[in-house]
C-alpha cells in the first residue's frame, strides 16, 4: 500500500515492449532506491509494481496485458517520466490517503488554468462509472498522487483538482499537457459506501 505522497519522479530508462508484455527500468538513486530489493512493491504513476531486477541504479518491473490496457504504462517511452512511491512502512506518516496502487481507469487533462502564479487548476475528464465515486473534498490518485477534489462536473463527467507549487516540483503534475491521460484510483472507503448504499437500495426497491 502507498500513501499518494510522491517520493519524486524519475525517468524511464530502458523499456522492452512485447506482445501484450513490457519490461522496463526506472532510474533510482539515493533515498528512492535505499533499501530496496527485488519482489519489492513501488508505485510507478500510480500503478502498483513488482521489482524484477536490480541493475545498478536501474530498477527493473514487467507489466503484463492487464496492467498495459487499464494503465498509461502501455503509452512509456524511453526518457518518460514517471511519479515514484515507494510502498508504506509501518510507522511512517500518512500525509495522503491509503492507496493501493491498483488503477480503476484513465483520465484525460482537458484544461490547465496557470492563471494564479502561485496556483495551478487542471480539469480531469473521467471515466462515467466512476464519476459517482468523486465528491468536492473527497480524495482522488492520480498518477499516485493523493489529491482534494475541488469541484465536480457530473453532466461532462469530469472533475477539478487544484495543485499547489510543491506537487508541481515534486511531480510530474508540472510537466503535462492538455490531452495528457493519468492514472486514476478512487478512494476505495467511498466506493464501498456508495456501493453499500446502492445496494441497499436497489434491495428495498425489490422488497417493496
Amino acid at each position: 500500500m502507498f500513501t499518494g505522497i510522491i517520493d519524486g519522479f524519475s525517468i524511464v530508462s530502458n523499456i522492452n515492449k512485447l506482445e501484450n508484455f513490457q519490461s522496463f527500468s526506472v532510474l533510482l538513486n539515493g533515498g528512492l532506491s535505499r533499501d530496496l530489493n527485488i519482489g519489492a512493491s513501488v508505485s510507478i504513476d500510480g500503478v502498483c509494481m513488482t521489482v524484477s531486477k536490480i541493475d545498478g541504479e536501474d530498477i527493473y518491473f514487467d507489466a503484463m496485458k492487464e496492467t498495459l490496457e487499464r494503465t498509461t504504462l502501455g503509452l512509456l517511452e524511453k526518457g518518460s517520466n514517471v511519479n515514484i512511491e515507494r510502498s508504506l512502512k509501518y510507522a511512517n506518516e500518512i500525509g495522503g490517503h491509503i492507496v493501493s496502487g491498483h488503477v480503476h481507469g484513465k483520465a484525460q487533462i482537458t484544461k490547465i488554468d496557470k492563471s494564479n502564479q502561485n496556483n495551478c487548476v487542471m480539469y480531469f475528464r473521467v471515466p462515467e462509472r466512476l464519476i459517482k465515486y468523486l465528491f468536492p473534498k473527497g480524495f482522488v490518485s492520480l498518477n499516485g498522487a493523493s489529491l482534494t477534489v475541488v469541484d465536480v462536473d457530473t453532466v461532462n463527467k469530469s472533475i477539478k483538482v487544484s495543485f499547489i507549487p510543491e506537487t508541481l516540483r515534486n511531480t510530474t503534475f508540472g510537466l503535462k499537457k492538455i490531452n495528457e491521460d493519468v492514472n486514476l484510483e478512487i478512494d476505495s472507503q467511498t466506493q464501498s459506501i456508495v456501493d453499500t448504499v446502492e445496494r441497499y437500495l436497489n434491495e428495498s426497491k425489490i422488497t417493496s
